[in-house]
């Protein structure tokens, strides 16, 4: 395979993406074409409303090299490497049940399990706690670190019974 000219003028072919990480663990892009690039960044365009669909892979310098439009149409071997890339470069914990709320003034204390372990955080508005479709909740804390609810109907019901006070 050949290596990616200085100045990109052509995009890689989806319908034969091969991705792979090379030896220091970076994530690797090539094509049928035999073009190669090193050090692609996978970017989810929707990454909360559609994370399976839209993803654009560019390089070092953010010049695009191709853009995913569904997961489920790649090699599996590719979109297992790509998913685990994501999942490294993506930190928003999943919300499993909030267990406590210091009050109904902001700025408030909350305590929730998350996927990840028990969190603490501030939330200092009614704004930073809004739905993304009909169940689907995000939590911005007072660091700017998102939590995600995908469903509010699978909380408990003091879980829920909170996530309906504030949205």
């Amino acid at each position: 395979m050949q290596t990616a000219p200085s100045q990109l003028d052509w995009k890689l072919d989806v319908t034969s993406l091969q991705l792979s990480t090379n030896s220091l663990g970076r994530l690797c892009a090539g094509d049928g074409m035999g073009r190669h690039v090193e050090g692609v960044i996978p970017i989810r365009l929707f990454p909360l409303s559609d994370p399976e669909h839209w993803i654009a892979l560019v390089d070092e310098n953010q010049r695009e090299l191709c853009v995913i439009p569904d997961l489920a149409t790649l090699a599996e071997p590719a979109a297992l490497c790509l998913k685990e890339e994501l999942a490294r470069r993506e930190f928003v914990p999943i919300v499993q049940r909030i267990t406590w709320v210091s009050g109904n003034s902001e700025p408030c204390e909350w305590k929730v399990i998350t996927d990840r372990g028990p969190v603490e955080f501030i939330l200092q508005s009614d704004d930073d706690i809004r739905r993304l479709g009909k169940k689907c909740v995000l939590v911005v804390d007072a660091h700017g670190i998102r939590y995600l609810i995908p469903d509010d109907r699978q909380l408990d019901a003091y879980s829920r019974r909170i996530i309906d006070w504030y949205v």
